[in-house]
């Protein structure tokens, strides 16, 4: 069975992200980023930056978008920084509600217990 990603030639990786193999420490990206586009694709374009601003034109996460790219996440994660430095996606991360309901967590504490 084929891995997408993994089985591809490590050179065409190496090519795809310029030998760029990581991302800066203050790289916003992890695997539930979002991501949207903030441009249309412009001809000379990449692919791959092609392909993620057609992907990104309704929030996607980091994790959608290597899936559908079929790139390790890492080399995904290169070259969104790539459209971020250039102005071409924003990324956030998911808003999560935070349960302040003192009744709701005594009520899974009490499942929890009863477990």
């Amino acid at each position: 069975m084929r891995r997408p990603g993994r089985d591809d030639a490590p050179d065409r990786l190496y090519t795809l992200t310029r030998g760029r193999s990581r991302t800066g420490p203050d790289s916003p990206f992890d695997l539930v980023t979002l991501v949207v586009a903030e441009s249309e694709p412009v001809a000379g374009m990449q692919s791959e930056h092609a392909a993620i601003l057609r992907m990104a034109r309704f929030p996607a996460s980091v994790a959608e978008i290597a899936a559908e790219l079929g790139l390790p996440v890492g080399i995904t994660r290169v070259l969104l920084c790539d459209l971020l430095a250039a102005g071409r996606v924003s990324a956030r991360h998911p808003h999560r509600p935070a349960i302040t309901d003192p009744d709701l967590l005594e009520q899974v504490l009490v499942g929890l217990r009863n477990l």
